[in-house]
């Protein structure tokens, strides 16, 4: 269990002052004009050896990510962009951050667009996150009046301006190429790939999206050391991560804790435990609706980190770890996800402009029990058809919650429709 020493958001649950003042009497802002002085090739040097992998949902490294910016400019500008667009059903971390902890976040674009020789950053901020743009706002503006942004940034020598852009509700933003589409003024959809961002990003010019946490982790990892930030979770996984324990606990949470922790361990420490007891639990969707469900019995043996839920054909995602008993309807759960990735879309690609539509009726006339058996290989094959056949990975998204569901759950989804053509058999006789 993470000890308090070691968490790296020291106020996620408002307690504290949030004001500079606060962030700085808690170790914030604290030697960044030295960690600057240390170079760029030291900061990213540090990032890869930390093993910090990216917290939006990928995982992928965050220093290797970092390293792909060109190292000499070519004449265009450098852009760093952090992805607060959360919108993952489930997820509620990052929002935490901003509205509790903002100068983790504006000290990591301080040194992370250093690093990557950008001397602008933009933070693209989702629609709904009223109160925690004005937060961040504020600790944007506290900064520049204390010389920490602007000409000079933190006496470091580098110039670094920071803007909040605030979206407009729209889940697919939450794309990286679609954020960047957005940010530019034109509608959010996402672009082909390559040009990768790094080689042509923002307004053509090299760009690195970075989700929030992995931009407001930076600043204690280069402070305290790659070592230290490796010591926590297992190899490849390593570090400290925030969890959203949300549905049927006892307690729903945001907490820091350490990679690769047992679930178990996660949910009776943080969150009180499952409600009604543990042979209450039902399934449990690690990550965010995007990743595949599990059943109670996988669940209860899961280590809370990327490879080993990854192994288990799921995902650690954005660690928003959502909790079904065994009041839950399994199959309309899963209905509903469908329902939000049909509603969200944003119909470029024809696999998932259609498809997301067909699987969501599909799954509505399952939920009632109308559709046939051979419908239900069907609608595996339709969500084959999709994944991986989009530009982006929404496709994948909307996939992937009912391949979980047949896959743990198909007896339940049988069953149902079976219970259906019986009575329905029964009137007819009759």
């Amino acid at each position: 269990m993470l000890k308090d020493q070691d968490r790296i958001f020291t106020n996620i649950y408002g307690m504290h002052d949030r004001t500079l003042a606060g962030a700085r009497a808690r170790g914030h802002w604290d030697g960044t004009d030295k960690i600057i002085k240390k170079g760029r090739d030291w900061i990213v040097e540090e990032m890869k050896a930390s093993g910090l992998r990216g917290r939006g949902g990928a995982g992928f490294p965050t220093g290797l990510k970092w390293s792909f910016m060109p190292k000499e400019s070519d004449g265009r500008p450098a852009y760093l962009v952090v992805n607060a667009d959360e919108s993952e059903p489930g997820t509620c971390k990052d929002r935490e951050i901003l509205r509790h902890d903002p100068h983790t976040l504006i000290e990591g674009c301080l040194l992370a667009s250093f690093a990557m020789g950008a001397h602008t950053a933009y933070i693209y901020v989702r629609g709904e996150f009223i109160r925690e743009r004005e937060a961040l706002q504020a600790a944007v503006d506290e900064c520049y009046d204390a010389g920490l942004l602007g000409k000079n940034a933190a006496k470091s020598g580098w110039d670094f301006d920071l803007y909040v852009h605030h979206g407009a509700g729209a889940y697919i933003c939450g794309e990286e190429t679609a954020l960047l589409e957005s940010l530019e003024g034109k509608k959010g959809m996402p672009r082909m790939k390559p040009p990768f961002p790094a080689g042509a990003g923002l307004y053509g010019c090299p760009t690195t999206v970075n989700n929030v946490e992995s931009i407001a982790v930076a600043p204690t990892i280069l402070r305290r050391g790659a070592g230290w930030f490796s010591s926590f979770g297992r190899p490849n996984n390593t570090g400290t991560k925030l969890f959203a324990i949300s549905g049927h606990v006892n307690t729903p949470c945001v907490v820091e804790e350490e990679m690769s922790i047992p679930f178990e361990e996660l949910i009776e420490k943080h969150a009180g435990g499952i409600r009604g007891g543990w042979d209450n639990l039902k399934a449990v969707i690690p990550g965010g609706s995007s990743v595949p469900v599990l059943p109670a019995h996988i669940a209860r043996e899961a280590i809370m980190d990327f490879d080993w839920l990854r192994e288990q054909r799921s995902g650690l995602g954005t660690a928003a770890v959502i909790v079904m008993d065994q009041s839950v309807d399994i199959v309309k759960a899963i209905w509903r996800l469908s329902a939000f990735y049909k509603h969200e879309s944003c119909g470029q690609c024809t696999p998932c402009r259609e498809g997301t539509g067909w699987m969501m009726r599909l799954m509505e006339r399952l939920v009632r029990g109308e559709a046939e058996l051979e419908e239900i290989d069907m609608l595996l094959d339709v969500t084959k058809q999709v994944e991986g056949h989009t530009i982006c990975a929404l496709g994948d998204a909307a996939a992937w919650p009912i391949q979980g569901l047949m896959r743990h759950f198909r007896d339940e989804v049988e069953e149902r429709i079976r219970a259906r053509s019986s009575s329905g058999r029964a009137v007819a006789a009759e």
